[in-house]
């Protein structure tokens, strides 16, 4: 192995101790915040509607992501990742997804798109406004945005938000982009699409 390689593999090493370093001060940041109350929020199913209390099923916890809508293919890249992952979640959470698409929408979208997890919609409330995930028009980034919120439900019923994060590019809810990161050229402008075909990579 050539001296320069070495080096750079050194650089590397330590440069991932420092991340890792950042990642466990970030989580530890976060689990400082006070629990920020949250009221019973109505949402709408296709069965009809929801408390936000009821999502915990028999948990104390529930992870509730926070999803564009059927217009987004981020946010559909993100959900697919999470289908193949929301039973793990599942076992250690209650895990939802929620977007402002109306239920009968979200219901053909995730038949399409063989999701399996649970969705609510948030149509016609101000959850999404309210949780911080949509902003006015003259804000930078206007309109929905994505992310994720966690929420206890402490046992006298009273609901708190413990944690809450934003999604985006590179951010560590989503592997393709640091699989991508790996190649020579990084991503190299890709983004997402809904269907790939063999010409689209």
């Amino acid at each position: 192995m050539s001296e320069s390689r070495l080096a750079l593999e050194r650089e590397i090493a330590a440069a991932q101790k420092e991340l890792d370093g950042a990642r466990r001060r970030l989580v530890n940041l976060r689990r400082k915040l006070p629990p920020e109350p949250v009221r019973d929020y109505e949402l709408k199913s296709t069965d009809g509607s929801v408390r936000l209390s009821e999502l915990f099923g028999d948990s104390e916890d529930l992870i509730l992501i926070h999803n564009m809508g059927t217009g987004c293919s981020n946010c559909t890249m993100w959900a697919d990742g999470f289908n193949g992952e929301w039973e793990h979640l599942q076992s250690r959470a209650a895990f939802v997804v929620v977007s402002p698409d109306g239920p009968e929408v979200q219901q053909a979208f995730a038949r399409r798109r063989g999701w399996e997890f649970p969705m609510y919609s948030a149509e016609g409330t101000t959850f999404i406004e309210d949780m911080g995930f949509r902003w006015e028009e003259e804000e930078f980034l206007s309109g929905y945005q994505p992310g994720v919120s966690v929420f206890r439900k402490n046992a006298d019923g009273r609901i708190v938000r413990v944690a809450k994060d934003s999604f985006g590019p590179g951010d560590l809810y989503c592997g393709v982009w640091h699989l991508f990161d790996l190649l020579p050229d990084g991503p190299a402008g890709w983004d997402p699409l809904f269907e790939y075909t063999t010409e689209s990579g």
